[in-house]
C-alpha cells in the first residue's frame, strides 16, 4: 500500500514510531493529487512548498516529543469557505474569486496547534449552495467511482479527495445534508456534529442557524479522531456550546447490546429508491444480531421538512450575502454609472444562478406581506420537528434512516431542474433543522458499483452513540471500498 491510502489513525501511529515521516506521507497525498485530480477535479488551490515546510514542521515536533495530538503531521484538506489566512478562501464564487483571508477560522487554528498540514482548500457548490458541486464557479468535481456522476455537495470537493487519496482526511460544512450526502455518494464516513459543538468563527456564513463544520474520513476512527481536534467552546462563536467534549475516539468499542434502534416510516417511503431503504435495513438486520433493537417509530412532520428547510435556509442566505455588494471586499464591476448600478452589476456578475435564486427566495420571504405566510411558519415547523425528535428520543436512542435517497446521479441531470436537485436533501434536512448530530456511512452498492450511505442520527451532543453504532456497523460492513480511478 501506498502512504496516502492508509487510514489516518494508522498513519498517526506509524508517525509517532517514526516508521515513517510527515513529509514522506504529505508527498505522497500531493502526488496522488497530481495524478489524478486531472479527472477528478476536487482541489481549487494546493501549495506543495507551503505543505512539506508544514510537514516538516510537523516532523520536527514528533521528534521532540513535544506533539501531543494523534493528527500531528497528518494531511488535511480544507473546504474552501472555511478561513485560511493568506491562503485564497474564494467559497468556490467568482465573488471572492482574489479574497485572501488575513485570520483563520477556529478550526484551522486547532489543526495548526495539533500539527497537522493543510493540503489545500477544495472543492464545493458556490458559498455552499447545492447539492452535486456542480455551482462551482471554476470547476464541476466528478465522483471517483464514476466520473459521469455528481459526489454530492455542497462539500463533494472534501468527499471526492478522501474517497480517492486525495486527502486522508478532511473538513466540510453541512447546512442542510452537505457533509452527509456527499460521503454517501462518494463512499465515505462524514459526520454532522450537533449545532454549538464545532465553533463556526471563520466559516463563512450560507444560513448562520443551520450550518455546521464536519469531519470526512474514510472509517469511523477517522472521524472521530478529526473530531476530537476540531470539538469545543469558543468564545469568538455566540452560538458556540460551553460544555465538556470527552474523547470520542477512545470511546469507540462497537458494543451495541441493548441500544433501540429508531426506524421512522416517512424516511423509507416515496422519493428513496427500494433499493437504497433495503441496502440500510439489512444492515440493521446486522445491528440486531450484535445486540441492538429496531423500534419503528414515526416522525410525521418529515414531509413538510424541505420546504421549511428550503425558506429558513435562504432566509438567513438572503441576509448573510448582503455583504457582498462591492464595496468592503471580492469582485467589483466595472463601468458603473453610480452606487445602485455598482451594487446590482457587482452581484448580477459576481454570484452564480443558485446563489441568485436562493437570495431572491429569501429576499421574498422576508418582505413585507410574506413574513408571517413562510418565514414565521418554517420556524414554527422548525420547533415542531425538533420537538418530534426529541421525543423520539424518549423511547430510542439513535435513529436510522437513508442518507440519500439514491445512488449519485449523472452530472447535468437536475442541474436545470432546481426542486429534483433540492430533494437530493430529503433525508438529512431535518436534523440541521433540529440542530442533531448525525453520520452517514457506506452501506452497500448499486449494481454498478456506486455507494449507498447509512444515516444514524444521535440525541444532541452525544456524538459518542451515534459514532459508536456506526463503528459497529463497519466492523459488521467492512467500511470502505476504495474505487478504481
Amino acid at each position: 500500500m501506498k502512504l496516502y491510502e492508509y487510514n489516518a489513525f494508522e498513519l498517526s501511529e506509524m508517525l509517532r514510531k517514526r516508521e515513517i515521516s510527515s513529509v514522506e506521507l504529505t508527498a505522497s497525498v500531493l502526488d496522488r493529487a497530481d495524478e489524478v485530480d486531472g479527472k477528478v477535479n476536487a482541489y481549487l488551490k494546493t501549495d506543495r512548498e507551503l505543505s512539506l515546510k508544514s510537514a516538516e514542521n510537523a516532523d520536527k515536533l514528533i521528534a521532540s516529543g513535544e506533539a501531543k495530538s494523534r493528527l500531528a503531521g497528518i494531511p488535511v484538506g480544507i473546504k474552501d469557505n472555511i478561513s485560511t489566512a493568506g491562503i485564497l478562501t474564494t467559497c468556490a464564487s467568482k465573488m471572492l474569486e482574489n479574497y485572501v483571508p488575513v485570520f483563520n477560522a477556529t478550526v484551522i487554528e486547532k489543526l495548526n496547534a495539533a500539527g497537522a498540514v493543510i493540503t489545500g482548500k477544495l472543492n464545493m457548490d458556490e458559498f455552499a449552495m447545492g447539492s452535486s458541486t456542480e455551482n462551482s464557479f471554476f470547476k464541476t468535481t466528478k465522483n471517483p467511482f464514476d466520473l459521469t456522476r455528481v459526489p454530492g455537495g455542497s462539500s463533494g470537493g472534501s468527499a471526492a479527495a478522501v474517497s480517492c487519496g486525495e486527502a486522508v482526511i478532511a473538513l466540510g460544512s453541512d447546512t442542510g445534508g452537505s457533509i452527509r450526502q456527499p460521503a454517501s455518494l462518494c463512499g465515505v464516513v462524514g459526520l454532522k456534529p450537533t449545532y454549538g459543538s464545532v465553533s463556526r468563527y471563520g466559516l463563512v456564513a450560507f444560513a448562520s442557524s443551520l450550518d455546521q463544520i464536519g469531519p470526512f474520513g474514510r472509517c469511523v476512527k477517522d472521524v472521530a479522531l478529526l473530531q476530537d481536534e476540531i470539538q469545543g467552546h469558543d468564545k469568538m462563536d455566540a452560538t458556540s456550546a460551553a460544555r465538556s467534549y470527552p474523547s470520542l475516539y477512545d470511546s469507540l468499542s462497537g458494543d451495541v447490546a441493548g441500544l433501540k434502534i429508531g426506524i421512522p416510516s416517512e424516511y423509507y417511503g416515496e422519493g428513496v429508491k427500494p433499493e437504497v431503504a433495503e441496502a440500510v435495513m439489512n444492515c440493521v438486520s446486522e445491528l440486531e444480531k450484535r445486540g441492538a433493537k429496531a423500534v419503528p417509530i414515526s416522525l410525521p412532520s418529515t414531509k413538510y421538512a424541505l420546504s421549511a428547510y428550503y425558506i429558513i435556509a435562504c432566509a438567513e442566505a438572503s441576509s448573510n450575502l448582503a455583504r457582498f455588494d462591492g464595496v468592503k471586499y471580492g469582485y467589483r464591476a466595472k463601468d458603473c454609472d453610480g452606487l445602485i448600478d455598482m451594487y446590482e452589476k457587482t452581484r448580477s456578475e459576481g454570484f452564480g444562478r443558485e446563489v441568485k435564486r436562493r437570495i431572491m427566495l429569501g429576499t421574498f420571504v422576508l418582505s413585507s406581506g410574506y413574513f408571517d405566510a413562510y418565514y414565521k411558519k418554517a420556524k414554527l415547523l422548525q420547533k415542531r420537528i425538533a420537538k418530534e425528535f426529541e421525543d423520539a428520543f424518549k423511547t430510542v436512542d439513535v435513529i436510522v434512516t437513508p442518507t440519500s435517497p439514491s445512488e449519485a446521479f449523472k452530472i447535468g441531470d437536475k442541474v436545470s431542474d432546481p426542486l429534483e436537485m433540492y430533494k437530493a436533501d430529503i433525508c438529512t434536512v431535518t436534523v440541521n433543522i433540529a440542530g442533531l448530530p448525525a453520520v452517514s456511512v457506506p452501506c452497500g452498492y448499486s449494481e454498478a458499483g456506486l455507494p449507498y450511505g447509512m444515516q444514524i442520527i444521535g440525541r444532541k451532543f452525544d456524538e459518542k452513540t451515534v459514532l459508536n453504532l456506526a463503528y459497529a456497523h463497519e466492523t459488521a460492513f467492512g467500511g470502505f471500498r476504495r474505487p478504481e480511478i
